[in-house]
């Protein structure tokens, strides 16, 4: 088995998913590569050491730099904040290092189109770390629509809503700081990716965005300005004429993994929801009206990547499993020498829309996502 080393940029939250990811891809899935934990990157000495003693890499370092010159390293995990993602993820394609870089893939549309540019003239491996389209159940509705199981999609509904924001007195932090950080640069990304896969390019959106709690509680006594978004809606056509919505909250009440969303056609409806990830709701319009009724099925061996976790229908895979297929498709991308979907380009789309959404909402009227009224690069329209 051929050895790949794993450098990562970011050793938090998502970084420590990939991490574990990545120690535990080969024996789950019997992967062609055997990744090698080679260096991490945290914001400090100190916490580049721990992340490198908890997690078992060889190297820690505060310095990006010496991840991507490491020359042990060949893939890099892009895992810090999203306004460091172009300068790191650039980098590493000049040094030739593949890259799986986390969503959103770059903080504007220009950024984006640089780097996925500079993927696709370098020919090296690249991934936009979009893991909830990665569940079994949900790959296994792409495979359906594909299909023709519901017939022609005539509409599409989906959300991406969670409650951490829902209190208006909890704290300001850097969530609450610049559009980035917002619902439409957190949030929104995830679900804009779902609707592309399900649906292909959106060509226009009406937006509304908005700031519900416009002040929250500093932590000294104080209350601070919220300068990003709590919420948004969507109206969007897709290039296929079909029309849809899309919602993105971090206000909404109860709900703590909201990505879900819905699909209707000529003969029959899909229905998903992330709360339940190893479930899928199908209704199929054929046979007596009498019996027709939505179908609960359950995630098994028979779905895409199911089986490498568990030999047992209805046993169900986790947010860490989804992790580990996504970093498995990377590494099966590399070994054949090509891309990895969703790769930049998909970012790139993503960006594109979420950029178009922020135009609408600014002005009030619907907006042509670019790439399909002008191409500002051929990274886009490829």
């Amino acid at each position: 088995m051929a050895r790949v080393g794993i450098g990562i940029i970011g050793g938090g939250y998502m970084g420590k998913l990939h991490a574990a990811a990545f120690r535990a891809v080969a024996t789950v899935f019997e992967t062609d590569l055997r990744p090698e934990l080679v260096a991490v990157c945290a914001s400090t000495p100190e916490s580049a050491e721990r992340y490198r003693a908890r997690y078992g890499f060889q190297s820690a370092t505060p310095d990006w730099r010496d991840v991507i010159a490491n020359p042990s390293v060949d893939a890099v995990v892009v895992a810090s904040p999203q306004e460091t993602h172009a300068e790191i993820t650039l980098a590493a394609i000049a040094a030739g290092k593949h890259v799986l870089c986390e969503k959103p893939l770059a903080v504007t549309v220009d950024e984006c189109v640089a780097m996925t540019d500079a993927a696709l003239a370098a020919g090296i491996t690249h991934m936009t770390g979009f893991n909830y389209i990665k569940t079994p159940a949900t790959q296994h509705a792409l495979s359906l629509v594909k299909d023709g199981a519901i017939g022609d999609v005539t509409w599409f509904r989906g959300e991406h809503t969670e409650d951490f924001y829902a209190d208006p007195d909890a704290a300001a932090t850097w969530r609450t700081e610049g559009r980035a950080n917002g619902t439409m640069g957190d949030l929104s990304p995830h679900m804009i990716q779902c609707a592309l896969a399900f649906m292909g390019p959106i060509a226009s959106v009406s937006a509304a965005i908005d700031t519900v709690h416009a002040e929250r509680p500093d932590g000294a006594g104080g209350r601070r300005p919220v300068t990003n978004d709590d919420i948004a809606h969507m109206m969007c056509r897709f290039a296929g004429g079909q029309t849809g919505h899309l919602m993105f909250s971090r206000i909404a009440t109860g709900r703590k993994m909201g990505y879900a969303y819905e699909l209707f056609g000529t003969k029959g409806a899909i229905r998903f929801n992330q709360e339940d990830q190893n479930a899928l709701w199908l209704y199929q319009s054929d046979g007596a009206a009498a019996n027709r009724g939505f179908t609960k099925i359950l995630a098994g061996p028979a779905h895409p990547d199911y089986w490498a976790f568990c030999q047992g229908p209805g046993h169900g895979t986790g947010y860490l499993d989804q992790i580990i297929i996504e970093v498995a498709h990377f590494l099966k991308a590399i070994a054949a020498g090509t891309f990895a979907w969703p790769d930049f380009r998909v970012g790139l789309a993503v960006q594109q829309v979420v950029d178009a959404a922020w135009t609408s909402s600014e002005t009030g009227h619907w907006q042509t996502v670019a790439g399909h009224d002008a191409t500002p690069s051929k990274a886009s329209s490829a």
